[in-house]
């Protein structure tokens, strides 16, 4: 692992290329999983705002389970985002493609919603476990999810690092990631981590 600040981040998120590709992967990490989206407690109350003004247009089984407009629930693991049936997110919306988009972020291109999403969905495939004052930063590598966008990341030569740039900044700040991408591209440099 290499240090950026208060962050201890694996060699493999420097080294790993990546870009999301909806049209291979169809959403799927808003769909696969058996738990909801981590979520920090500072962005309850906006994802409480975004539920009430976009449920309308969601799913009827999402306004099914989300009966208190509370889309968050305390999980096994913190908060996180309720899903339909161990499935979807309930934020989900369907493309005539079949892709699941998040409404917030639909919302957020639009200029009708002020806020992205989740900075875990921003992140991801990243995933930040914080440990004493510390965040760890792995890539959560799932086939069924990730390859798609390893795939492409390897084709058009993006590195997952240079792909997530807005939501690490959204995360870190600039200056955080200034010092993270001169680490990433020393590190690729050099081989380190490289078994």
């Amino acid at each position: 692992m290499f240090q950026v600040k208060n962050a201890l981040i694996a060699y493999d998120v420097a080294h790993v290329k990546f870009a999301c590709n909806i049209q291979l992967c169809k959403g799927a990490c808003c769909v696969v999983g058996s738990a909801g989206a981590p979520v920090e407690r500072n962005e309850v109350p906006v994802i409480n705002k975004a539920w009430r003004k976009l449920a309308p247009s969601l799913r009827e089984r999402a306004r099914e389970v989300v009966v208190d407009d509370r889309p968050v629930v305390n999980g096994k693991f913190g908060l996180e985002l309720k899903c339909t049936d161990n499935a979807e997110c309930v934020f989900v919306k369907y493309t005539p493609a079949g892709e699941a988009i998040c409404a917030i972020q639909e919302a957020n291109f639009r200029g009708e919603f002020d806020w992205p999403k989740p900075i875990s969905c921003h992140l991801f495939p990243l995933r930040i476990k914080n440990v004493a004052g510390m965040d760890l930063i792995n890539f959560e590598y799932i086939p069924s999810i990730c390859s798609p966008g390893c795939e492409t990341g390897k084709k058009d030569g993006i590195f997952l690092s240079d792909f997530l740039k807005d939501a690490l900044i959204r995360k870190y700040g600039a200056d955080w990631y200034e010092e993270f991408d001169a680490a990433c591209k020393h590190i690729r440099k050099e081989g380190i981590g490289v078994s």
